[in-house]
């Protein structure tokens, strides 16, 4: 590894997950040579689900640093020169700025649900879907709300464009990032401008005092160059001063698209799954869907085609505090097992449940979920007198859950006659060999293949997007296939009809006890 190092042919991939920011460098053949990161955690603030802007530096600056020790750990050098360098977060949000730079509101992410009645009027003015998420919807909100700081926007970004904006000077974002800011016209690979003339008309945005095209990114493909790091952006990386400036950028892009990316996901007809603090359907599509569906987003891969995704906000949160339950007990009985192995017993014993989880029902909701129609999230935990209650049929709840709410937007897919050829699965869901996978098949009930590579995640498929981003001589999909995954082994487990049966019957069980969900957050 060594002569990459001091030849600075390594591409960095840098993401900020929910709860973890990552890093990863890989070499000429964007196989991973080291790795950094930095957990973190979102708070609610007066009703906002947010992070501290200072925290996003703190953990970037730390995320490298560890990287960069791994490196001289290997290497005996540290970095000095890379051959290219991309950013990507969480999707959606709500960054604005006035035209000094400064911070206007709060950054709101993915996860709040306070846009109801802007999505909601959106998406009838366009007659497509806009989720509570998208930064669109969190603008038209506030303006509707008549907030203070919406006449003093100069400039409107997510978390991936606000990171790489300060590194390298440039307003801009990939066209997967940028499809959850504001709907895409893929044939010109730019934001849709029937949609902006409809968006400027309505009464209450004439009296803004922007243009809402002159406050979006730019909005660039896969490939596509998208500045260079300045002194500034460098030293703001790297707090030891060693990187160099100069060094070139791809487009900035959402988790969605490095996950299609890290999966090799994004021709037509493929699709994967990512599990972790929130969970996610990507299906590119053949052709558009009959009907808009307030249930699922459409969205671009990062070279602009059609997605179809069901976003969904609450996956593992709920599993890993039951997992955390279980580790404390056992450090009570003076046990020393390591949490991966708990993870990993947990799991495994859920394979021995009963197909339906023997009448045992999890919702794992720590936030509201747009998707089956829920404002706000109490985690409930319910069984009937009658229930075969144990662990095996609890974990394995705890698993089914995390899935739930997926398994009810895609069931729209299902009717849409969307066929799949593949689907891939990755994130900490799948993590534990096997357990994850076979019962994501059945609860999908298609294939689901899981990659050696899984486990490198977005932050890997970012690096993937940065080397790419110098060698695009051909498409981004016969350079997934012909230089990243050419040699890419990976596992699939098919459906289970036992499982298929019994996740269906669980699915009963489980829409019904949203009721008492929605009773909870009401009156808890």
């Amino acid at each position: 590894m060594k002569k990459y190092v001091l030849s600075g042919k390594e591409s960095l991939g840098i993401e900020f997950g929910s709860t973890r920011i990552k890093a990863v460098l890989i070499d000429e053949n964007c196989t991973p040579v080291a790795f950094g990161g930095f957990n973190w955690e979102n708070s609610l603030k007066d009703g906002i689900w947010t992070y501290p802007l200072s925290l996003v530096w703190e953990g970037l600056q730390s995320a490298y640093e560890e990287l960069n020790n791994d490196v001289f750990e290997k290497t005996g050098e540290y970095i000095t020169n890379l051959s290219s360098i991309g950013f990507s977060a969480m999707m959606h949000g709500y960054l604005p700025f006035d035209k000094d730079g400064n911070q206007l509101a709060e950054f709101r992410t993915w996860r709040n649900t306070i846009t109801a009645q802007a999505a909601g009027e959106l998406t009838r003015l366009f007659s497509f879907n806009i989720p509570q998420r998208w930064s669109i919807a969190h603008l038209y909100q506030a303006i509707l709300n008549g907030e203070e700081h919406v006449n003093d926007i100069s400039f409107l970004t997510t978390l991936a464009g606000y990171v790489h904006w300060k590194l390298s000077g440039e307003k801009v974002l990939g066209i997967g990032e940028a499809s959850g800011m504001f709907p895409i016209n893929c044939s010109k690979k730019n934001y849709n401008s029937d949609m902006l003339d409809k968006f400027s008309s309505l009464e209450k945005v004439k009296e803004c005092k922007w243009n809402i095209r002159e406050i979006l990114p730019k909005v660039l493909s896969a490939g596509e160059n998208a500045g260079y790091l300045t002194e500034e952006g460098a030293k703001l990386l790297d707090k030891s001063g060693k990187l160099r400036a100069g060094v070139p950028m791809c487009p900035p892009e959402g988790d969605a698209g490095t996950g299609m990316v890290a999966t090799n996901s994004i021709t037509e007809r493929t699709g994967n799954v990512s599990a972790g603090t929130s969970i996610f359907s990507m299906v590119v599509l053949e052709k558009p869907l009959k009907k808009v569906y307030e249930e699922i987003d459409i969205v671009t891969t990062p070279t602009g085609s059609d997605v179809a995704m069901v976003h969904c906000n609450n996956c593992c949160t709920d599993l890993d505090y039951w997992v955390n339950i279980f580790a404390e007990f056992a450090k009570q009985t003076g046990s020393d097992m390591p949490k991966y192995k708990i993870y990993d017993l947990l799991y495994e014993a859920a394979l021995g449940g009963d197909s339906d989880c023997g009448g045992l029902v999890n919702i794992n909701y720590f936030s509201g979920e747009p998707v089956s129609h829920t404002e706000d999230g109490r985690p409930m935990f319910l069984r009937s007198q009658n229930s075969t209650f144990n662990l095996a049929n609890f974990f394995r709840a705890q698993i089914y859950s995390t899935m739930s709410t997926l398994k009810i937007g895609m069931k729209f897919l299902e009717d849409e006659g969307v066929e799949i050829d593949r689907l891939m699965g990755h994130g900490g869901l799948f993590k534990t060999p096997v357990v994850g996978q076979k019962i994501m098949a059945g609860a999908m009930n298609a294939p689901v293949s899981v990659m050696e590579t899984a486990s490198e995640g977005g932050a890997w498929g970012m690096a993937v997007l940065a080397k790419y981003s110098t060698e695009n001589e051909k498409t981004l999909e016969d350079y997934l296939n012909d230089k990243v995954f050419a040699d890419c082994k990976s596992t699939t487990i098919n459906p289970d009809p036992e499982d298929v049966k019994g996740f269906e019957k669980y699915m009963e069980t489980y829409v019904a006890a949203l009721e008492a969900e929605k009773a909870a957050y009401q009156n808890i």
